[in-house]
């Protein structure tokens, strides 16, 4: 006796996301460093065969966001962008929002 197809969702990927995890005071001399950590990680999921749809970017731990911290989720955004990926912001604090949503950076709903 053989067995069908078995019933559910077949094309559901059911693997870890991404995670990027941005903490403390971010400045702008952190941007860059930022982004090539991003990169980085990006690169091993490329090569490990994982493709990224979407990175979870938790800024949970973002000390005092002010516009350094708007730049620096701007680039890790360009960044993703580069590999086919993009963020998803996680615990963004009320503060950051709002940074995000005057400088025309807010996540679409």
């Amino acid at each position: 006796m053989s067995s069908g197809r078995l019933a559910g969702l077949p094309d559901v990927d059911v693997t870890e996301p991404l995670v990027f995890v941005v903490t403390g005071p971010v400045g702008r001399a952190d941007v860059p460093r930022l982004c090539e950590e991003l990169r980085r990680l990006l690169h091993g999921a490329g090569a490990a065969g994982r493709t990224a749809g979407a990175v979870d970017c938790d800024v949970g731990g973002l000390v005092r966001p002010g516009l350094a911290a708007v730049e620096a989720i701007a680039g890790l955004r360009l960044t993703a962008l580069r590999y086919g990926s993009r963020i998803r912001l996680r615990n963004a604090s009320p503060a950051l929002t709002e940074l995000l949503a005057l400088t025309g950076l807010a996540e679409p709903r």
